[in-house]
């Protein structure tokens, strides 16, 4: 497969595929495509692979696409602006991210459920107790909100982070919560209780516009409907 992603910040990934090859995404998410791309809908998996997609906010089905009887083209944008970016999933290397972020995969990638190993990090570090976990061999896309800022975290070092910033890391990582110390800083400081804490070793990627955050700043500004 050949693919080139397009158009930030509303961007969208165009995918050249090979006769046979096929592409799996969520209900709803291609944009364009050839007419000898054939579509068929399916759970990809057992009972437990269908609820863990839930779980981790995708939906229950998905659909394949299959370039039958020649090369085929498909394109998936993205929902929100920001970025979509590209991954490289193999043995020992998947990828943790936020939920919602998964657009469109390869045949061999397989989404699941990651469950965070703390439950006070799931129920009060924002990112949520549940994330999605990307494994397999294939490339997949995942769309971020906002501009995407990367780090490279070694063993033991840590990156603090404010709620909903957190886009995707390596399952090298480890995610916890952290108070935010002082009563003070707690009641008026405006970053609410508890930030995320990332430590490492892997790599992390972090997006400057959180959905939750920009709808938190445009809702004074929308009216609201009198009876």
């Amino acid at each position: 497969m050949k693919y080139s992603i397009e158009g930030e910040p509303l961007p969208v990934v165009i995918c050249n595929l090979e006769p046979g090859e096929a592409m799996i995404t969520e209900s709803g998410a291609m944009s364009w495509m050839s007419p000898n791309m054939k579509m068929e809908t399916s759970s990809n998996g057992g009972i437990g692979k269908v609820l863990g997609r839930a779980f981790s906010g995708e939906k229950l089905f998905q659909n394949i696409y299959t370039a039958v009887g020649g090369e085929g083209l498909i394109a998936f944008a993205s929902s929100f602006p920001g970025a979509i970016r590209a991954f490289q999933i193999a043995p020992g290397q998947d990828i943790v991210a936020q939920k919602s972020a998964f657009l469109a995969s390869s045949a061999g990638v397989q989404l699941s459920v990651f469950f965070q190993k703390r439950l006070g990090s799931g129920l009060f570090g924002g990112e949520g107790f549940i994330m999605q976990r990307l494994s397999g061999n294939g490339i997949v896309f995942l769309e971020f909100d906002g501009y995407v800022k990367e780090y490279e975290l070694g063993p033991g070092q840590s990156m603090i982070i404010d709620t909903g910033y957190l886009a995707a890391m390596s399952s090298t990582c480890s995610i916890d919560i952290q108070t935010v110390p002082g009563l003070k800083n707690m009641l008026l400081g405006g970053e609410g209780l508890f930030n995320t804490v990332i430590t490492g070793p892997g790599h992390v990627w972090l997006q400057s516009m959180p959905v939750p955050q920009l709808a938190g700043v445009i809702r004074p500004y929308i009216p609201t409907r009198s009876n």
